[in-house]
């Protein structure tokens, strides 16, 4: 745990698990989209061990009324993360700043971190909390340089002093997109009171630090290293689980191999997987309890638990859990898959195909 020595109290944190996921359907129609797993963990609980590295133990997550249960049972109290975790309904989607003001009460006066629940990024969030947490500002923005800002909200600058955030800007004053992640005293509940809502009727987060820093409130800027992605688009959610992959160290303890099969690179099998006259390239992972039989696994492949590969190919893809997938003579690439699909393939030539299927999907190929 890392303690911080300095003037503010210790940090709480706030993650937000709501918002409908439409930009990952079918994905997400019967499931939240921060459940979706990146290398067989959800989104979320990357969000999770990121607060938990900062050394914040006290956790209020913000879900929706239609996923909220989901996320609930699939978390828990924090136990299994070092921390507590309690939760607050969103009734209805109101913008970020909403959201952020429903958990006034969980956090109190306490200064604290919010993390969007669907933001992923590779190199921590550490050294900004400690810096947020010695300095005397009442808000922090991490920001992400970008190649086209206009869809982000985006920082403007007059020398090294921010001094605006612009919504999604047609001629951004910057390549620094703010991103899903930000620090905040109590100052900002008094924030999200003074805004309105904006033309598309909610209260945005771009608002509430622009009223910080027009009432002369210091707003740290932060610019993150390594890879930051909005898992929101299903080839994000694709380049994430290449990411996390490509740091995977290879253990195949936990299933079964049997002699007819060759397992080679950085591989992992979880607990009751078994591999049956197959050939499985890393990096990649297995789930618990899948069987892959007569397949091909190729690099950046994610199996989730209580699947069946039989037959085919797959490479750079993710499969979620309890699916069904045979079928000789296709090969399947770049692909999203969803819980409890089948998927069954023919004897033809093999051929190259790219699905994203929801979840119960039922399909056969040629």
């Amino acid at each position: 745990m890392i303690h911080f020595a300095h003037m503010k109290a210790p940090l709480k944190g706030v993650v937000l698990s709501g918002g409908k996921g439409s930009r990952l359907r079918p994905f997400t129609y019967t499931g939240a989209k921060q459940l979706v797993p990146i290398a067989n963990k959800p989104i979320l609980f990357y969000a999770i061990e990121e607060l938990v590295a900062a050394g914040i133990r006290d956790i209020t997550i913000i879900v929706s009324v239609e996923t909220g249960d989901q996320v609930e049972r699939e978390t828990g109290d924090g136990s299994r993360f070092g921390a507590k975790i309690s939760y607050v309904r969103q009734l209805e989607p109101g913008g970020i700043a909403q959201a952020i003001g429903l958990a006034r009460e969980a956090v109190g006066d306490a200064p604290f971190v919010t993390f969007l629940g669907d933001n992923f990024v590779t190199k921590g969030i550490v050294a900004h909390v400690r810096a947020f947490t010695e300095s005397d500002d009442d808000a922090a923005i991490l920001l992400k340089h970008v190649p086209d800002a206009r869809q982000f909200g985006v920082a403007k600058f007059q020398g090294e002093r921010l001094v605006r955030v612009v919504e999604k800007p047609q001629e951004p004053p910057s390549d620094l997109a703010v991103i899903g992640i930000y620090m905040f005293t109590s100052r900002v509940f008094e924030a999200i009171a003074g805004i309105k809502p904006s033309a598309r009727g909610e209260l945005e987060i771009t608002d509430t630090i622009q009223w910080l820093l027009d009432h002369g409130h210091g707003v740290r800027a932060d610019v993150v290293e390594g890879d930051w992605i909005d898992t929101g688009r299903h080839d994000d959610l694709l380049v994430a689980n290449r990411l996390v992959l490509e740091t995977l160290t290879g253990d195949l303890t936990g299933g079964s191999i049997d002699a007819a099969s060759r397992v080679a690179g950085q591989v992992v099998l979880q607990a009751g997987a078994e591999v049956i006259n197959s050939t499985i390239t890393g990096p990649a992972i297995i789930g618990e309890r899948t069987r892959i039989e007569g397949a091909t696994i190729g690099p950046y492949t994610s199996i989730d638990r209580d699947c069946y590969v039989h037959g085919c190919e797959i490479s750079g893809s993710v499969v979620l859990e309890s699916s069904r997938i045979e079928g000789r003579g296709y090969r399947i690439e770049g692909s999203l898959i969803g819980r409890n699909v089948e998927l069954h393939g023919g004897d033809r030539e093999p051929r190259g195909y790219q699905f994203v299927l929801g979840d119960f999907s039922k399909m056969r190929v040629p």
